[in-house]
């Protein structure tokens, strides 16, 4: 699978969940693959919702989102997040920007939660790095 989302800023949203861990490269490998997966389903899920509601365009709120983050408030960019949302829908669909913003806000969050379970994982284990296996330990664990 080609990864869309470029590391630098999964790595970024990591380190600032590390509490002063270091990252590997295999980490923010690891959580740029599983972020862009959930992304995929996501949109997947909100082109159902727009289809349903009579429409061909993905709007913030089929993503569950009513207020809409301003976008240089986020860490991932938009235009991979874009690429994102498309890989599993039909082309008859288009995205809206505020859907892009949504769900690169979503996806951000999402990163969040899983560096900041990683860095307890290498905490626990009692590492200095976060690593790919504290990624992968984290979704065997809670999904």
């Amino acid at each position: 699978m080609n990864v869309e989302l470029p590391f630098a800023p999964v790595d970024t949203i990591i380190r600032r969940n590390a509490g002063g861990l270091r990252v590997s490269a295999g980490a923010a490998e690891e959580l740029a693959k599983r972020i862009q997966e959930h992304g995929a389903d996501l949109a997947a899920d909100a082109a159902e919702r727009a289809t349903a509601d009579g429409r061909k365009t993905l709007m913030a709120e089929d993503f569950g989102v009513e207020t809409v983050v301003d976008k240089d408030d986020l860490e991932l960019p938009i235009a991979p997040v874009d690429r994102i949302a498309r890989i599993d829908i039909d082309d008859r669909y288009r995205v809206s920007m505020d859907a892009r913003i949504a769900l690169a806000d979503i996806l951000e969050d999402y990163a969040d939660n899983v560096a900041r379970a990683a860095a307890t994982l290498a905490h626990h284990a009692d590492r200095r790095t976060i690593t790919a296996d504290d990624i992968e330990t984290y979704f065997s664990l809670f999904e």
